[in-house]
């Protein structure tokens, strides 16, 4: 079952074309990565998803969705809990439930005992699981995720990695997710979307025949290095 749909889609800011004719689906359950130069209209495509801008032209056929952005924008007077139920409370939850749902997702989220937390008292892998958890607490069929680990140390985003991917492999959502690191791409997805530079168009989609689960090791296999490998000659290409 499709679950996104994007068929000839173009965007322009003036004069400057962004989008020329972007095409691509998501199945439902799917894990898919969005790599390209910098630039290239990631986020206008995700923004068009979200429904936040309007295309010029081309099909956009995709359920509401939750959209994380690249920072966690957690306010600081607010603590953990209250954080994560923000985006239910604009929906217009009693937040008393609001706080009900959200909670119970705490120690999934590896978050248990911190819900009292101010975003200062806690690390930055533990913000990105608020931030997450704020995203999925709301409940919507597709989760978009705009490079939810681009702002973390080496360490804490491998191990956030492997976390994302358990969580994913439970709940099965449908899940778009930019980022710049080729390998975060290969070792979360099951397919990778390479963009061009702009004016951008699909430049080619990569399936990842790895098994899941994946185990942090399998980056040093050879199948592992032969999708990573395309993926950086295309990617290489579009500059």
């Amino acid at each position: 079952m499709t679950h996104v749909h994007l068929s000839g889609l173009t965007k322009s800011f003036g004069d400057r074309t962004v989008l020329d004719g972007v095409d691509f689906d998501v199945a439902q359950g799917e894990f898919v990565s969005v790599i390209g130069p910098s630039g290239s209209g990631k986020s206008t495509i995700f923004n068009v998803i979200a429904g936040l801008d309007t295309p010029d032209s081309g099909i956009v056929d995709a359920p509401t969705c939750a959209y994380m952005p690249q920072k966690d924008l957690l306010f600081p007077w607010r603590s953990a809990l209250e954080n994560t139920t923000l985006g239910l409370e604009v929906q217009g939850v009693d937040k008393k439930a609001a706080r009900r749902r959200a909670r119970e997702l705490f120690p999934i989220f590896g978050l248990g005992g911190y819900e009292n937390a101010r975003p200062a008292e806690m690390s930055g892998g533990m913000r990105q699981r608020a931030a997450l958890l704020r995203t999925v607490v709301q409940g919507r069929e597709v989760l978009l995720l705009d490079e939810p680990f681009g702002a973390l140390d080496s360490l804490t985003r491998t191990s956030m990695q492997g976390w994302l991917q358990n969580v994913w492999l439970q709940y099965q959502w449908t899940v778009l997710m930019i980022t710049h690191d080729i390998r975060e791409a290969v070792y979360l997805s099951d397919r990778v979307i390479v963009l061009s530079d702009k004016p951008t168009r699909v430049r080619r989609q990569v399936e990842v025949p790895l098994a899941r689960p994946r185990a942090l090791d399998v980056v040093t296999s050879p199948e592992f290095a032969k999708v990573e490998s395309e993926l950086m000659d295309v990617l290489i290409s579009s500059y």
